[in-house]
């Protein structure tokens, strides 16, 4: 179901926080339910400091949200850009625009959102003269993610690990080139 005729896409800000919490919140709520806790862990987003802290940050520079709101202007996802890829990453070697965060509402999972704020990423990166847009994402499990990621037009480019207090985050950083 591609459902996107009234969906806007417009850049957020600080002001907006609290919408890009509320839908990590939901992510979160959405895989526990699924027993999917490997990605985020079993807490919302809201309830832990550090992640409040990285969402808060996603509302300065070198930041860019993205916010695609229905009809009636309520949030159904967002995009979170920047020119800086995370610390985590092998670096591009080129000049790159790098989804930081891409959530959408998991109430109307499948209608689009998330394609729609990758087609726009692409254009922000066209916008700005880059020819490399990236993105990194949970691999472990059954890679359901991945996949998800590979049917929005991403090619896979590398396999990355974090340490973390509860275990190893299996992640997998890909690609599209502009």
């Amino acid at each position: 179901m591609n459902n996107t005729s009234n969906l806007k896409i417009r850049t957020g800000g600080p002001d907006d926080i609290a919408e890009v919490l509320a839908l990590l919140d939901g992510a979160v709520a959405w895989l526990v339910a699924r027993g999917r806790t490997g990605q985020w862990g079993d807490q919302p987003w809201s309830s832990r400091p550090a992640a409040v802290e990285r969402v808060e940050q996603y509302g300065r520079e070198p930041f860019l949200i993205r916010l695609a709101v229905d009809g009636d202007g309520r949030a159904v996802g967002s995009c979170v850009l920047s020119e800086q890829a995370p610390e985590y990453t092998t670096p591009a070697g080129e000049r790159e625009l790098y989804v930081r965060s891409l959530v959408t509402d998991r109430a109307r999972s499948g209608s689009g959102i998330g394609a729609a704020l990758v087609a726009d990423a692409v254009e922000e990166a066209r916008a700005r003269g880059i020819g490399l847009l990236r993105v990194d994402c949970y691999a472990g499990g059954d890679r359901r993610l991945v996949g998800q990621y590979l049917a929005l037009g991403f090619t896979e480019t590398e396999t990355f690990e974090v340490d973390q207090p509860n275990g190893t985050w299996h992640g997998k950083i890909l690609a599209i080139r502009i």
